[in-house]
């Protein structure tokens, strides 16, 4: 697929949950309405993140210099990157509907697992002063790399198909609070590593639904058989994919802002955008009317004046 139709297919997509989420009020009480439209400042967001730009300047360069015929009322870099960081609450609602329409929520089993999110290196914790006002950015552990780092932990829970349905960032090292807030919306089975053990933990997590089954310890006694074990062992080895995506493609790990306001709308984006990509895969499962879709998608787009 071209990208310039893939371009449009997110922007038809976004544009419908737009209207959705916003149920046709207006998000703006005063003054004159944007020129370009918040369905197109997110389009742009999505689809400069899945092709790799994860800053705001690299992504308002390449639609400048590329695809001014499909966005032509786009400004200056400074309001394009607030437009973007104003509609963070919006790309998370949005997030929200599309996994509801996937059926993400509903699946019985579900992954977690976290993944450092270094604000600097360790040795210019000490100088630096981005983040120092803000409780959450501390000092924690990364053990796959065995170092120390100054910044967040991220929480992220999947399906089994590698749908994101809930993520946040904490202080490190908090990984058994940090659930909470990623699973208000699922029940069922969680999977997840030895973090994830504790009594009184589990018990927490049947309160809401949830099943919490982590691997045991070296001096515990596994419960379920070794074919089983292996079976989720196996299945829990999705999250690290999604992780490796996010860090790899979407450059999550990376901090590139200086204010949490900033920082929410990035790591809301790259969510957002991956699980556009998810969706898109789901709906070209049946090339024929994927093909149907895009033509419509055209259409759409040149009655609302989006290519002229």
């Amino acid at each position: 697929m071209l990208v310039e139709e893939f371009i449009i297919w997110v922007f038809c997509c976004v544009d419908d949950y737009y209207r959705r989420t916003t149920i046709g009020q207006t998000l703006r009480s005063r003054g004159f309405a944007p020129a370009l439209s918040d369905a197109e400042v997110i389009t742009m967001e999505l689809v400069g993140e899945f092709l790799g730009f994860d800053a705001d300047k690299k992504i308002w360069e390449y639609f400048s210099h590329h695809w001014m015929h499909l966005f032509p009322q786009l400004g200056s870099r400074a309001n394009f990157a607030k437009h973007a960081a104003n509609l963070w609450c919006i790309k998370k609602m949005i997030h929200e509907l599309i996994i509801a329409d996937m059926g993400a929520t509903e699946e019985e089993v579900h992954i977690i697992d976290g993944f450092p999110v270094p604000v600097c290196h360790y040795r210019r914790s000490g100088r630096s002063k981005i983040f120092k006002d803000v409780e959450a950015a501390t000092y924690g552990y990364c053990a796959s790399k065995k170092e120390k780092y100054y910044g967040f932990e991220g929480t992220i829970v999947v399906t089994t198909s590698g749908v994101i349905t809930g993520y946040t960032f904490t202080k490190p090292n908090i990984e058994r609070e940090a659930s909470f807030e990623c699973t208000q919306n699922i029940e069922g089975i969680l999977l997840g590593d030895k973090g994830y053990l504790g009594e009184h933990y589990g018990e927490e997590m049947k309160g809401d639904g949830i099943q919490v089954s982590a691997p045991p310890k070296e001096n515990m006694e596994d419960r379920e058989t070794p074919s089983f074990r292996k079976y989720l062992n196996d299945t829990r080895r999705k999250v690290e994919t999604v992780i490796g995506q996010l860090v790899d493609r979407f450059n999550i790990s990376k901090v590139r802002a200086r204010s949490l306001w900033h920082l929410t709308s990035r790591v809301t984006r790259k969510v957002l955008s991956h699980t556009i990509g998810m969706k898109f895969l789901q709906d070209r499962r049946d090339n024929s009317m994927a093909l149907e879709y895009i033509w419509h998608c055209k259409s759409k787009c040149v009655n609302a004046s989006v290519i002229i």
